[in-house]
């Protein structure tokens, strides 16, 4: 049990290292796009984190299978190179128990991505697209930034606000530019008003209430403007609801993605979403083969090969995803070869250290010696 906690221990520690690192970096280059989308005013500030927080179970399935691999391999390669594993192997501890541990942590550890790939990153995107529509349908309170200019849903009038109250939501020192077509002629009108407010129609269209301003109407050409002052000016701003952007299948539940498996985007949906957890458990059985290294030759002695797999593994996901979601590969083969490549390779690798398996090598040199 000592040994159990020992191993499990150095390759959580690894594998959480390159998780928080590779994490940190992905989220970083995302954070610097929503913050590019919010100082443009196309998403208002207070739901930058949350549009952050919802990426996260999307980027954690990108990031899971790289870094159970690479903390495996980092983990027990550093055991070999300090000659701990000689020092194990010789108290009793076989290389099928040490890969017994490994593989069972692999399989709880696919348990909770399969969790995530199955529920939580559908449910993720799907309400990401649900904000997305909120802001897209709310341009009015919700959307305006103070001291920025904003062009209305319905692209008749520009905004712009000085401020905006935070328990009341009372818009003050508002300016509205507008231009329209009257007799063939374009008229452009300036509206300033002390305060304003955004009401919604029970309809779903949406007015921009002023009180007490002025507007300054008339040909930019063909002066004088005509000016009028009003204590109540109202403005629509949005005629209807927008329409709900259209979802990718990523954003479906599990339970409706097999509803629709007569679609071939769906069944590479489906097939992808199986292959997260299953390419966890298969490169950990990988990885600690590949992790068996001289003391000489250092932990990361082997780290270029297996990268190397690993980038194989993937870039087949990727190509075989694509193939099934254009229809030219069958649903019932899907992704199921390329797992069972890998299974057969770990397998091979396994093997290579089994009793049988050197006497047979063995046996092999000294033929060929002869």
């Amino acid at each position: 049990m000592i040994i159990f906690r020992y191993l499990i221990a150095e390759v959580v520690k690894a594998q959480l290292a390159v998780f928080v690192i590779l994490m940190t970096i992905i989220m970083s280059q995302r954070f610097v796009r929503i913050l590019a989308d919010a100082s443009e005013g196309d998403l208002p500030a207070q739901l930058v984190l949350t549009m952050v927080g919802l990426k996260l179970p999307q980027l954690a399935l990108i990031i899971l299978p790289l870094s159970a691999f690479l903390g495996i391999f980092v983990a027990l390669g550093r055991i070999y190179a300090d000659s701990e594993m000689t020092i194990l192997h010789a108290t009793g501890v076989s290389e099928r128990k040490i890969t017994g541990y490994v593989l069972g942590w692999s399989v709880l550890l696919a348990l909770g991505a399969a969790w995530v790939s199955m529920a939580l990153s559908p449910w993720s995107m799907e309400r990401e697209y649900q904000v997305m529509e909120r802001v897209e349908s709310d341009v009015g309170l919700y959307s305006l930034v103070p001291g920025r200019f904003q062009q209305t849903s319905n692209e008749r009038a520009v905004l712009f606000v000085h401020d905006i109250g935070r328990g009341s939501g009372e818009l003050s020192k508002v300016f509205v530019a507008q231009s329209e077509m009257k007799d063939g002629k374009l008229h452009h009108s300036i509206v300033y008003a002390q305060s304003g407010a955004v009401l919604d129609d029970p309809s779903g269209a949406q007015r921009l209430v002023l009180e007490k301003g002025r507007r300054y109407s008339g040909q930019i050409q063909q002066p004088p403007f005509e000016v009028i002052e009003f204590g109540r000016y109202q403005l629509q701003i949005r005629e209807q609801e927008v329409e709900h952007r259209r979802r990718k299948l990523s954003s479906l539940s599990t339970v409706e993605l097999l509803q629709q498996q007569h679609d071939p985007e769906a069944i590479a949906e489906w097939h992808w979403r199986m292959a997260i957890p299953l390419s966890i458990v298969l490169l950990a059985m990988i990885a600690v083969p590949l992790s068996r290294v001289n003391p000489r030759q250092g932990k990361f002695g082997r780290l270029l090969p297996a990268l190397g797999l690993y980038l194989g593994y993937y870039m087949l996901l990727i190509v075989t995803r694509s193939a099934l979601e254009n229809g030219q590969l069958p649903g019932w083969l899907g992704m199921w070869w390329i797992h069972l490549s890998a299974l057969l390779m770990g397998l091979g690798l396994l093997l290579q250290q089994h009793p049988v398996m050197r006497r047979l090598q063995r046996r092999l040199k000294a033929g060929g010696a002869a």
